[in-house]
């Protein structure tokens, strides 16, 4: 992998996705499961868990890069629009930085929904193991 490589993976929002993060995590927040509470809060339904966008990026590091031995030293994420059931997102990420001397890589990534809007986008900093 070299500078500038770029990579793109699919996601859906889907009720799996969805039910299976607050199965895990049990975070029942009315923002995420009340969907009248949300509309009351300006939001056009429930809107998705942020961290579901993390545990994409978990997949997209362990499962879509060329190599297998990688390890997450480091995420940050920013969240620009919500995200709702049944969205369908696109990771982008590009390899920003090589760090030789420490085995690491820095992506610069980002999410966009259908419409071509980016909702997140962040830096993520993964480890290359010897």
């Amino acid at each position: 992998m070299k500078l500038g490589d770029r990579f793109t993976q699919d996601f859906e929002i889907t009720k799996v996705v969805y039910h299976g993060f607050i199965e895990i995590f049990r975070d029942r927040n009315e923002l995420h499961t009340d969907g009248a509470f949300a509309r009351a809060k300006g939001f056009q339904s429930e809107v998705m868990h942020g961290n579901i966008l993390n545990g994409f990026l978990s997949y997209f590091v362990g499962e879509c890069l060329p190599i297998r031995n990688v390890i997450i030293h480091s995420q940050e994420i920013k969240f620009a629009k919500p995200v709702y059931m049944g969205d369908r997102l696109k990771l982008q990420a590009e390899i920003s930085g090589i760090f030789d001397s420490v085995g690491a890589l820095e992506f610069k990534f980002q999410f966009q929904n259908e419409s071509g809007t980016n909702v997140a986008k962040g830096r993520l900093q993964v480890g290359v193991l010897s």
